[in-house]
């Protein structure tokens, strides 16, 4: 496939994610220098269903994911980046693991038959093994590249951003520091979308976004919301005084923390209270 590319002088390929199964595919080609973007299938299928195009088989996907990457070709690919998508597959396994080790621990809630009982002690020690190896990995794997250890120092230096948290926005949010505020919230899915039509003024909400690093930044805002940041606090407290809901304040305090990260990131500053009681 990559000589017949190449005799036809075709320069950049595009393919849907698939869970990893694309990641093999991704690297062949750009060893062959061929740039690789790989795009959200949901997307490529609602282009389909507004251009008519209802059926679907492997020639049309194609077709369709070829005319998606034309039509939205305004945004270069990422640059390729073999420790970030290590560093990636360590925090999303840790994050797999996590859940599996709440699933589990739920089997003790309700006085289980010893058999279970045993089966969950068992399988919960050794989750618990294999999490603190992933997580003495992925602290190695950040100390041991020079932009993930610069870019840890700016995000951890903001209150309320533990460890999970650093690991997350560098394996998942690679683009922060290098894009606009507005990118940067709606990124992660904390930008607020309208919801009018004429005369009606619907309620703003939330969209899309990736909810990997959502997730986490939502804990990390609970922590800076209510004990561990005192610019963030004291935001949430204005916010909920003015009537805000408590999780609408949240949000905007979410948004806020990452708006503030992004232009740390960019500029390369460790936290400073000053400067972040001023950001949007």
């Amino acid at each position: 496939m990559i000589a017949w590319l190449g005799e036809n002088a075709v320069g950049s390929a595009v393919m849907e994610a698939s869970g990893g199964y694309e990641r093999g595919w991704a690297k062949a080609l750009r060893e062959a220098g061929i740039a690789v973007r790989i795009v959200d299938p949901k997307r490529v299928r609602y282009f389909a269903k507004s251009a008519g195009r209802l059926a679907k088989n492997d020639p049309i996907d194609a077709e369709m994911i070829a005319w998606f990457a034309e039509t939205f070709a305004a945004a270069p690919p990422p640059a390729d980046d073999p420790d970030r998508e290590a560093l990636d597959r360590l925090v999303t396994t840790r994050r797999l693991l996590v859940r599996l080790s709440t699933q589990i621990g739920q089997l003790g809630e309700h006085q289980p038959p010893r058999v279970v009982a045993n089966a969950q002690r068992a399988i919960g020690k050794a989750i618990r093994a294999q999490l603190a190896k992933l997580e003495a990995a992925i602290a190695g794997s950040i100390r041991a590249n020079t932009a993930f250890a610069a870019r840890r120092a700016v995000i951890a230096s903001v209150p309320g951003f533990g460890a999970h948290f650093v690991a997350g926005a560098i394996a998942w949010l690679p683009e922060l520091g290098r894009i606009s505020n507005k990118a940067a919230a709606a990124l992660v899915g904390t930008a607020p979308y309208d919801d009018d039509s004429g005369t009606h003024r619907g309620e703003r909400h939330i969209k899309g976004g990736r909810r990997e690093i959502r997730e986490l930044l939502y804990m990390a805002t609970r922590a800076a919301a209510t004990r561990h940041n005192p610019v963030i606090k004291d935001y949430y407290q204005r916010l909920r005084a003015a009537g805000k809901k408590a999780k609408v304040a949240l949000v905007a305090c979410m948004r806020k923390l990452i708006v503030i990260l992004n232009t740390m990131l960019a500029r390369t500053q460790m936290w400073n209270p000053a400067h972040a009681t001023l950001a949007a």
